[in-house]
């Protein structure tokens, strides 16, 4: 596996670009706060970012927010149209999971209490079991710490980062706005130009793309970008339990055709997410919501055949642990059943890998999936983007205090080089994951099955890994919730 992921990393570099670009229609624009645009210094901002997800919309937030870059113009590119936000009694089917790095970044912003005033889950603890084996790894068990992850809707979550940047004077948000060229930096030139499919044009001495999977900011960049397609869907619903329960408990089972995981909503409702091939999802979709419901249940509690091999090596190796006064299981659930699914939930997503060579180019920066994306069985998708604008506003902030432009490849590369050491193992650690779990043959059943024992059996490196989880450690992120996302 390490041969595998040492080939991919080497492949990220040499890779030639491979994007699927897409172009979007013009349409009309509204603005949050106006400039006016009668002459080209007010059409200049410090910032430009493409993209007002909720990765785009949180940098604007924090560049606003931070103290070091008070003053700097920023201008927010929203593709789509604005929408109004009303809560719902009936929960989302599009729900992330945030870890606890991202919450602090959400609460420096001053989001998080809009998202408490609503509604949330807190993950307190994480089983994370083999379908073709024994083998099961516990988090937090114990509760040694108190909660692991937080499951909120995508809406909630982009309407509290729109509450607090309603109130930042230096931003100018427009919406439905789609860009339609990029000119970045040449030489003599001193700003980036971007243009608008209505015709507008704004320039900038950083532009940031925020623009997701099929970024028009990377293809204008010309950078590298591997990616690759699973073959697989993810669909998500969301469940209902056959019973009321105490329901604070993250369940990801490893199928041979994929894994299936629930994330906790209320005592009785669930998120779910089912990593399937795309030709079982086209029949998971079409099939009645009673028989969906009875395929769930199946594919959490359904006992597969075992090889022998696989069991000896288990057996032999959970006598080892004890005579090493080592114990595992101690603390093993049993996944809750299904009743229903809330009617109209179901749904389906692309599953994909994806990253670029480069984060960043003369006068642009790539943030979020538009500069990676992962599969969701780790979680990680949107928090490495979360992660990206904590290290992108401090950069920035230090640019600024030390007199250099916001464009200056110096502090961009120092950006590019810190992401990239976090996101790259993560990113391949979560490939070679995927892949490992992919294989049904026994010797690697058995491989991945000890490996899960051993860790499970160590409460030291089992506590660590829960401690770094919050923001760091690669390990812990392969099992990790963090986001499961369309």
């Amino acid at each position: 596996m390490t041969v595998r992921i040492a080939m991919l990393t080497c492949r990220l570099v040499l890779a030639s670009s491979r994007n699927c670009e897409r172009v979007i229609p013009s349409a009309t624009v509204v603005s949050k706060k106006s400039y006016s645009t009668t002459t080209e210094n007010e059409k200049t901002y410090d910032v430009i970012i493409a993209g007002g997800g909720m990765v785009g919309t949180t940098l604007a937030c924090a560049i606003a927010n931070n103290q070091k870059l008070a003053g700097k113009k920023i201008l927010l590119l929203e593709g789509n149209v604005k929408q109004e936000y009303t809560p719902q009694e009936q929960y989302s089917n599009r729900v992330v999971a945030l870890n606890q790095q991202t919450r602090t970044l959400l609460s420096s912003i001053g989001a998080w209490k809009h998202i408490e005033a609503v509604r949330y889950s807190p993950v307190r603890q994480m089983q994370v079991w083999d379908a073709c084996s024994d083998a099961v790894i516990t988090f937090n068990e114990n509760l040694l710490c108190k909660e692991l992850a937080y499951i909120v809707e995508n809406d909630l979550l982009i309407h509290a980062i729109n509450k607090q940047l309603a109130e930042k004077e230096n931003v100018t948000l427009i919406y439905n706005s789609k860009v339609a060229n990029v000119e970045l930096l040449q030489t003599g030139v001193e700003f980036v130009t971007i243009q608008l499919q209505s015709g507008e044009q704004y320039r900038t001495r950083l532009l940031v793309g925020a623009d997701g999977v099929n970024s028009l900011v990377r293809k204008a960049m010309g950078v590298n970008y591997l990616n690759w397609q699973y073959n697989q869907l993810g669909i998500v619903a969301t469940v209902k339990l056959s019973e009321p329960t105490k329901n604070v408990v993250a369940w990801q089972r490893f199928l041979p055709t994929g894994p299936i995981a629930l994330l906790p909503l209320t005592d009785s409702l669930s998120s779910l997410v089912w990593s399937v091939t795309k030709e079982k999802a086209k029949e998971l979709l079409k099939i009645s919501e009673e028989e969906f419901v009875d395929r769930i249940n199946e594919a959490l509690w359904q006992i597969y055949p075992k090889s022998s091999i696989v069991e000896s090596g288990m057996y032999g190796f959970q006598q080892l642990l004890t005579r090493l006064a080592l114990k595992t299981n101690a603390s093993r659930q049993m996944p809750p059943s299904m009743e229903a699914i809330v009617e109209g939930s179901r749904a389906a997503f692309p599953l994909g890998f994806g990253h670029a060579s480069s984060y960043v180019q003369s006068g642009a920066v790539l943030i979020g999936d538009a500069a990676h994306r992962v599969h969701p069985l780790a979680g990680q998708g949107v928090n490495l983007g979360f992660g990206d604008v904590a290290e992108l506003t401090q950069i920035l902030a230090e640019a600024s205090v030390n007199g250099s432009h916001l464009n200056d490849m110096y502090y961009l590369r120092t950006y590019e080089t810190l992401r990239q050491r976090h996101n790259v193992p993560i990113m391949f650690a979560i490939d070679g994951l995927h892949r490992f779990y992919q294989h049904t043959a026994a010797p690697i059943v058995l491989g991945r099955s000890l490996g899960l024992q051993l860790v499970d059996a160590l409460p030291p490196i089992k506590k660590l890994l829960m401690q770094q989880a919050a923001g760091n450690n690669m390990f812990l992120k392969c099992f990790h919730w963090g986001t499961y996302r369309m």
